[in-house]
C-alpha cells in the first residue's frame, strides 16, 4: 500500500504512551509466540467491514460503536460477553426501526486492553508508582510489582480476545440473534425501566411484522439476516509490539491486516502524523478510526488522511469525534469544512464520553449522562447546519448493572458511585443508560435521513 514500510517501520519513529519492559529478551521471545499463533481475524471479515463502513459513509447506514472502556482479566465471563452482546443488539433494533437504516455493528471487544494516560506516574499517599496502562501491560493493584510491564500478559490477552471472539461468533451465527428472539434481549435490572418498556413496544410490532411476512412465506429460513447479524470487533491500537506480532500478508490480496481486530483506531493522544502509531496504521489495511479532540486542527487532519487514506477509499476512515459537551460548535464545524473541501470520505461518529469526564465531590471519575446527550445533540445539530452526515456514535458502556455515569432515568447520584462501581479505568453506561440513549440517538437520526432525503 505505502513505499518503505514494514510491520516493524513504526520503530523508528517516535512513540508515545507506550511502556518500557525492562527485560527486552522476554518481549521478544513473547513477539514471537504470537506471530506463530493463529489470527484472531479474517482478512475477508475486515473487508467486508469496510464495505459496510463505505455504506455509512454515504449516508446509506449508521455505525453503532460501544463496549468497555479497558477489558479486563478479572471480569473475564461468558455472561458480560454475552450481556454486552445484548444489549448492543438492543441498541441497533432502536437504531434500525426508528431511524429506518442498516445498522453496523462494532464492539470495543476482544482486544481492548491497552489504556493511554495522561501521566507516567500516579502518586497515592505520597508513594510513586508507575500508571496503570491496562491488563495487558500491567496490573491494577497499586504495588510496585503488579505496575511493571509484563510482556506475558500480551499471551493472556490474546488467548481473551480469542476465546471473547469465539463466543461472538456463536451468538451472531447460532441462533441468539434472530429476530423472533428480540423481545427477550432483556436484562432483569432494567425490565421495569421507562426505556425497557419503550423497547418492548417496538419488539410487539417487529415480532408482528414477522409473523406477517412468514405468513407470506418470507421467514428466517429464507432470509439469514432475520436469523443472524454481523457483528466486528476493534480496539485502540496502542501497544504496537502486540499489533505487529499479529499482522500478517493476506494470502488472496497480497495486501497487510492486522489480524487482532476488524478495525483499529489512533487515539486522540497518539495520532502525531510523523509518529509510531501512525506510521504502523498507514501500512494495514483494516477500516481505522482516528479521534479527534479539541486540540485536532483542520490541517493535521488533512494531513493524517494523506498519511492514512492516500487512495481516498470509502469505509478506510471514522473520525470518531470527542470534545466535550458545549465545545462542539467551536471545533466540529472547521474539521467538516475542510474535510468536504477537500472531497475526503470519511464517516463522521460521535464519542460523547471522553470529552465529559468530570470527578465527583467523593473521589470518583464519572460522567453526566445530561452531558453526554447534550454532546449528542450538538452532533447532530452541527451536521445538519453543515449538510454533512452525522454517521455514528461511539460508547463506553457495559451489559452490567453498574452506577458509574451519573443522571439518566435512573437518576444515579454522585452518592450511588459507590454501589457498584467496577470499571478499570473510565466511567461506563449501565444497560439501561445505554437504551436509553439509543431512542434519543434514534430520533435525531430519522430526523437527519429526512433531511437528507429531503
Amino acid at each position: 500500500m505505502s513505499e518503505n514500510w514494514t510491520p516493524q517501520s513504526w520503530r523508528k519513529k517516535p512513540a508515545v504512551q507506550m511502556p518500557n519492559y525492562p527485560d527486552a529478551g522476554a518481549l521478544a521471545a513473547v513477539e514471537a509466540q504470537l506471530r506463530a499463533h493463529p489470527p484472531l481475524v479474517f482478512a475477508g471479515e475486515a473487508r467486508n467491514l469496510r464495505d459496510d463502513l463505505a455504506a455509512v459513509s454515504r449516508g446509506e447506514a449508521f455505525l453503532l460503536q460501544g463496549g468497555d472502556c479497558a477489558e479486563s482479566f478479572a471480569e473475564f465471563r461468558a455472561d458480560n460477553i454475552r450481556d454486552m452482546f445484548r444489549v448492543l443488539l438492543q441498541m441497533a433494533v432502536v437504531l434500525t426501526f426508528g431511524a429506518k437504516c442498516p445498522v453496523v455493528k462494532l464492539g470495543r471487544m476482544a482486544g481492548q486492553f491497552a489504556k493511554p494516560r495522561s501521566a507516567d506516574m500516579e502518586t497515592v499517599g505520597g508513594v510513586e508508582l508507575p500508571s496503570y496502562r491496562g491488563d495487558i501491560i500491567n496490573g491494577m493493584d497499586f504495588e510496585s510489582k503488579a505496575r511493571v510491564p509484563d510482556p506475558e500478559r500480551m499471551l493472556k490477552a490474546y488467548s481473551q480476545a480469542a476465546a471473547t471472539l469465539n463466543l461472538l461468533r456463536a451468538f451472531a451465527g447460532g441462533g441468539y440473534a434472530d429476530l423472533h428472539h428480540v423481545a427477550r434481549w432483556n436484562l432483569d435490572f432494567v425490565a421495569d425501566s421507562p426505556a425497557s418498556k419503550r423497547y418492548h413496544a417496538i419488539a410487539e410490532q417487529i415480532s408482528e411484522a414477522l409473523d406477517f411476512m412468514e405468513a407470506c412465506g418470507v421467514g428466517p429460513t429464507t432470509v439469514a439476516s432475520m436469523r443472524t447479524v454481523n457483528f466486528y470487533t476493534s480496539h485502540e491500537a496502542l501497544l504496537l509490539p502486540y499489533e505487529e506480532a499479529l499482522t500478517r500478508v493476506d494470502s488472496t490480496s497480497g495486501d497487510w491486516y492486522d489480524t487482532s481486530a476488524h478495525q483499529l483506531w489512533i487515539g486522540d493522544r497518539t495520532r502525531q502524523p510523523d509518529g509510531a502509531h501512525v506510521e504502523f496504521c498507514r501500512g494495514v489495511k483494516n477500516p481505522l478510526g482516528v479521534k479527534c479532540g479539541p486540540s485536532q486542527t483542520p490541517d493535521e487532519l488533512l494531513r493524517l488522511l494523506d498519511v492514512l487514506n492516500p487512495a481516498n477509499e470509502a469505509g478506510r476512515i471514522t473520525l470518531i469525534c470527542r470534545f466535550g459537551a458545549g465545545n462542539v460548535d467551536k471545533h466540529l464545524p472547521k474539521l467538516i469544512r475542510a474535510v468536504t473541501r477537500e472531497g475526503r470520505s470519511v464517516i463522521w461518529s460521535c464519542d460523547p464520553m471522553h470529552g465529559n469526564t468530570i470527578k465527583a465531590e467523593n473521589g470518583y471519575k464519572t460522567r453526566p449522562v445530561d452531558r453526554i446527550l447534550t454532546e449528542m445533540r450538538q452532533f447532530f445539530a452541527v451536521h445538519q447546519a453543515e449538510g454533512s452526515y452525522a454517521g455514528g456514535v461511539h460508547f463506553e458502556m457495559t451489559g452490567q448493572n453498574v452506577t458509574e455515569c451519573i443522571g439518566g432515568a435512573q437518576a444515579i447520584t454522585e452518592a450511588d458511585l459507590m454501589d457498584r462501581y467496577h470499571t478499570h479505568c473510565d466511567p461506563r453506561l449501565n444497560a439501561n443508560q445505554a437504551l436509553e440513549l439509543a431512542f434519543i440517538i434514534a430520533e435525531g437520526l430519522k430526523a437527519e435521513r429526512k433531511r437528507v432525503a429531503a
